[in-house]
């Protein structure tokens, strides 16, 4: 089972479970739901050469939440990239897949590979690697 990164008692995570909503899904930000979804988006990513940006997240993760409009104002800033959300419940085996042990978790991906990982919901790292993931695309193009 996966832990919040910074918040989440069991108490919290039952309170904050009734909230769940569409947190994070702009018309930047791609919802993935099925593995299709995520073949569908991994492939787009790779023929465009394109950084794939993952965020593992959970319904009741506080953290998540807080991350969620700033994910959002990136996605909208960083068009060359492309963000989308993974609920690490509804895939569960996926997540394990990317070893995923709390949330949130980002994940970078160039050509189907990690470039880079932030475990957690620190706002101030989330932007800067964005940002370095961002620079690599301009200095190789």
């Amino acid at each position: 089972m996966w832990s919040c990164i910074c918040c989440c008692s069991s108490r919290n995570k039952a309170q904050t479970r009734c909230q769940k909503g569409s947190y994070f899904l702009n018309g930047r930000v791609h919802a993935v739901t099925r593995i299709e979804k995520w073949e569908e988006k991994i492939r787009e990513a790779n023929s465009n050469g394109n950084i794939l940006v993952v965020n593992f997240k959970a319904s009741w993760c506080l953290p998540c939440r807080k991350i969620a409009p700033i994910y959002e104002e990136l996605a909208s800033t960083y068009t060359s990239m492309i963000f989308v959300t993974v609920d690490v419940e509804e895939l569960a085996e996926f997540s394990d897949e990317w070893n995923v042990e709390a949330t949130p978790t980002v994940v970078f991906l160039k050509d189907g590979r990690q470039m880079d990982k932030l475990v957690g919901g620190d706002v101030a790292e989330l932007q800067k690697k964005t940002a370095a993931a961002a620079e690599l695309l301009i200095r190789k193009s």
